[in-house]
């Protein structure tokens, strides 16, 4: 059976629910990765409510769409980060950010996370999709020089808050998939590895896939999926543009905003950029993945309308499931 093709709902939480709803379905989705902001999906009304959920259920219903994942970036993001500042007022509901002391706006994120599980679960879904902070991400520059025990801590750090909120995870039966991603504690391939050790690889705490951020670092998306076989809980699809053939754009990309030509990697729409997508099905194939294809649709050059409708019909075309026989057995004598 074909893996379910999602559209994420974050790029388009200025939207009503009901409306995305209405426009994912017309254009071909099978259901939606639902982002717990907007009104999207509310965490504390899921939880108080009991009739938050089933109407929930009604409206994907009414429109023939699934649910196969929640995603909550945006809370996950404040758990584990230094600083917290005004960046962090932003992104979070009033009620976590409070007065903005930091380690209450963490503690706060925190037990958030933990209800995001528990109410994934009351939703029928068993994969939460988001982010995890960093308390060394700001360290990244290594000057002044960063000592080893600095970036050791901040490991530690991650694992103590993160611990106990994957407990949760595992009493209710549901799975966190991290999106590698700069600013996150496991932000490319080997800051990856040393995150699941920092937590001893326990089965709570996964990968979103999302090559995006992969190909403007220099990884290889495919040999990341290969690689990491075992934690591919989860896929986004986002393509990236690389431009730094000129000598000029940098990788970071000088605080430039979102389509600004100078900047050296853009978003752009899926197919239209350097993601080596077939290579990456083909990946996805081999460790056996069968969960969704989500379409994270971003690209500030190009209108949304028409590109989350493109973006369907690309991934449809390319991501062809495994073929029922093997080779060999095609050819094998009787």
């Amino acid at each position: 059976m074909p893996r379910p093709i999602t559209l994420f709902t974050g790029q388009w939480a200025d939207l009503p629910f009901e409306e995305v709803c209405r426009l994912a379905s017309g254009w071909g989705y099978d259901g939606l990765e639902i982002a717990c902001w907007g009104d999207h999906f509310e965490v504390d009304r899921a939880l108080a409510d009991d009739s938050y959920i089933p109407a929930k259920k009604a409206m994907l219903d009414k429109y023939g769409l699934s649910v196969y994942a929640i995603s909550n970036h945006l809370v996950g993001q404040a758990v584990c980060d230094h600083p917290i500042d005004i960046r962090h007022k932003g992104i979070l509901p009033s009620r976590l950010w409070g007065d903005g002391e930091p380690e209450g706006v963490r503690q706060r994120a925190a037990d958030e996370m933990k209800d995001t599980a528990r109410a994934a679960r009351a939703l029928g879904v068993d994969v939460v999709v988001g982010f995890t902070g960093s308390s060394i991400w700001h360290t990244l520059a290594m000057f002044p020089p960063v000592p080893t025990s600095m970036l050791d801590d901040g490991y530690r750090d991650f694992a103590d808050r993160w611990n106990p909120i994957l407990d949760v995870f595992d009493e209710v039966g549901v799975r966190f998939a991290h999106e590698v991603h700069p600013s996150e504690i496991a932000y490319d391939y080997y800051t990856t590895k040393r995150t699941l050790e920092a937590i001893g690889h326990r089965t709570a705490f996964g990968l979103n896939w999302d090559p995006s951020h992969m190909v403007w670092q220099g990884i290889d998306p495919a040999n990341f999926i290969l690689d990491f076989a075992d934690r591919i809980y989860h896929v986004d699809c986002k393509d990236t543009k690389v431009r730094m053939g000129d000598g000029r754009r940098g990788i970071v990309s000088s605080h430039l905003g979102w389509a600004d030509p100078h900047r050296g990697w853009d978003f752009v729409s899926t197919g239209h950029g350097d993601v080596p997508w077939e290579d990456c099905f083909r990946a996805l194939n081999a460790i056996g993945y069968d969960g969704p294809i989500s379409v994270e649709w971003e690209d500030a050059g190009m209108d949304r309308l028409i590109g989350a409708a493109e973006a369907i019909g690309f991934v449809r075309r390319l991501a062809f499931d495994k073929p029922s026989a093997s080779f060999d057995a095609a050819f094998s004598s009787e």
